[in-house]
């Protein structure tokens, strides 16, 4: 009997969270009291005309947090094959490949959230990234271009798909668009991306025949952003990644390897909270971790007190930790923090 109760809340649970979806959408409070007064009824009811002593005492577990990466997107991809009409969902999904480098994968993920968000700047350039970052020599076809251009129309200040934009200049080698796409970004960033980007911008100039920009633009940057709850700089995390100088003289390190930059939940489960995929060769980097970079959506960087960050080193390009992953010393931050995170890969304990 027990059994039989089970499988009938499993049953009655799942049709109940696919008739009451959209409403939970729009009045949470309303779903909650039509369930509250379902299961009082059905319960008079079985005490009425049932037997209530045939059912045990046992309450059914919730299901368990997913443990890994992989994991998550298991549960995610049956979601998603249950109900596909989720944007978010497949956002979520698409970020989750990436992280995992299944990044064919992620190009269809993005393809299917920018298919029922067509107007959504920043699907539409994460779409095109993904397109970028899924063809094997990493350039953006027409479809990108069309998207980006779209998230330009609809949000003139994004400066992803701005910065993409003049990617696509370069890759076609029209040096004078490429700079002209990217001088609006040295007036939107902070001082030291514009710092990097003027000399972008500076070597798009020279290779078209002009002169660099003058040395006042440099200094000019947007007014910083404000950390409110839910815009994605609050409790942003500035981290600088390097190399050991004995550890790198010493070990042999595969050109190709990945390098990860994690923030988790300290003592927590070893999902990340925020975490940014970049090539070994790019260090020593800086980079500034926050809640676009978070690949579960019930778990976000700017809802914590206290992180654990430290990068790992990996030969297979997958975040979660395989053997032979080289991880830094993990440094335990209190947020909100302006002071930059300091990891060093390969320094001794």
């Amino acid at each position: 009997m027990v059994i039989f109760v089970a499988i009938a809340v499993v049953l009655v649970l799942a049709t109940l969270l696919g008739v009451l979806w959209p409403l939970w959408q729009q009045s949470r409070g309303l779903v909650l009291a039509c369930v509250l007064a379902l299961g009082a009824t059905v319960f008079a009811l079985y005490h009425m005309v049932g037997t209530p002593q045939a059912i045990g005492v046992a309450a059914l577990a919730p299901p368990a947090t997913p443990q890994t990466m992989q994991e998550a997107v298991t549960r995610l991809e049956a979601e998603l094959v249950r109900d596909p009409a989720q944007p978010e969902g497949w956002r979520l999904l698409g970020k989750s490949y990436a992280m995992l480098d299944r990044l064919p994968e992620a190009r269809d993920a993005y393809a299917r959230a920018a298919k029922l968000l067509p107007d959504d700047p920043d699907v539409l350039v994460e779409t095109a990234q993904a397109r970028l970052f899924a063809d094997p020599q990493r350039m953006l076809d027409a479809q990108s271009v069309a998207m980006l251009q779209h998230a330009l129309e609809l949000q003139p200040q994004h400066q992803r798909a701005r910065w993409l934009l003049g990617v696509w200049h370069r890759q076609n080698n029209r040096a004078a668009d490429a700079a002209s796409t990217w001088e609006p970004l040295l007036a939107q960033v902070d001082a030291k991306t514009a710092a990097t980007l003027r000399v972008q911008v500076d070597a798009a100039r020279t290779d078209a025949g002009l002169a660099p920009l003058p040395a006042a633009i440099t200094a000019v940057a947007a007014a910083p952003a404000v950390d409110t709850p839910g815009n994605p700089s609050a409790n942003a995390l500035t981290v600088n990644v390097t190399l050991d100088p004995d550890f790198a003289s010493r070990v042999r390190l595969r050109g190709d390897a990945s390098v990860f930059v994690i923030a988790r939940i300290p003592n927590g489960p070893p999902m990340p909270v925020a975490a940014q995929k970049h090539a070994l060769s790019e260090l020593p980097l800086t980079i500034t971790l926050d809640d676009n970079d978070s690949p579960m959506p019930t778990q976000k960087l700017s809802a914590l007190k206290d992180v654990e960050v430290f990068a790992r080193i990996s030969a297979t390009g997958d975040a979660m930790r395989q053997e032979g992953d080289i991880d830094s010393k993990p440094v335990r931050v209190t947020l909100p923090t302006k002071l930059p995170v300091e990891l060093v890969i390969g320094a001794a304990d």
